[in-house]
């Protein structure tokens, strides 16, 4: 009998919302106010994946041992905060992916690394068919360890009342393939966001998908 999911665990950035350049202009106004080199969208493509903190670690010449990293990043926190809804936007078709897969009775969750009140109000904005509650961000604070730590995708999976042999996680980077091995979840891969196919592949996904719409028709759903 064909495996039917119950339950889908998305990842966020560069899986449903384009952020990346909204996190650009953050991350470089942040550089720029302690008078270091800005980077271009593709170089801070390949920033992101791993929170707000990965991300300066990367960005900044010399990293975590830079004597200006904490303030960086203090920096990079408060102007991302106030720029997180300027220019991101969902995927083209994402939307109608969300609304067909409520229609079949599939429950859905967002897991991500970045802060957790900002997860829950941008899938408050554009993702209404997903609850709240199962909107889970950054929040170390309270034990719920980062992905690729699978924590985030358990507490998801308690929400919806499911458990990891009905769901399958969805994400865009090999943060996300980590993530769905570590919960003993399947991963579907996307190449719309942050990586490219050729990235994916490089990094053992099975399965890749270059458009929403494609997830609707395979196997489980």
């Amino acid at each position: 009998m064909e495996k039917k999911y119950r339950a889908v665990i998305f990842d966020l950035d560069g899986t449903l919302l384009d952020t990346l350049e909204d996190l650009t202009d953050s991350c470089n106004e942040a550089l720029t106010r302690l008078g270091y080199p800005t980077h271009s969208l593709d170089e801070v493509r390949q920033f992101v994946g791993n929170g707000l903190g990965v991300m300066m670690e990367r960005a900044l010449p010399g990293g975590k041992s830079s004597p200006d990293y904490d303030k960086a990043l203090d920096s990079l926190r408060e102007i991302y905060s106030g720029n997180y809804q300027n220019k991101t936007k969902a995927y083209p078709g994402v939307l109608d992916l969300i609304e067909r897969l409520k229609e079949r009775g599939i429950k859905m969750a967002i897991v991500s690394n970045k802060p957790d009140a900002q997860v829950k109000e941008l899938a408050a904005i554009y993702f209404k068919s997903i609850p709240e509650e199962a909107a889970i961000g950054e929040n170390e604070a309270a034990g719920v360890r980062r992905k690729p730590f699978p924590d985030s995708v358990y507490t998801a999976l308690k929400l919806l009342g499911e458990d990891k042999e009905s769901a399958v996680y969805v994400g865009d980077s090999d943060v996300d393939m980590a993530t769905a091995k570590n919960s003993g979840l399947p991963c579907i891969s996307v190449s719309w966001g942050f990586r490219s196919r050729e990235f994916l592949l490089g990094k053992g996904a099975g399965t890749i998908v270059d458009k929403p719409e494609e997830i609707l028709r395979l196997p489980g759903f």
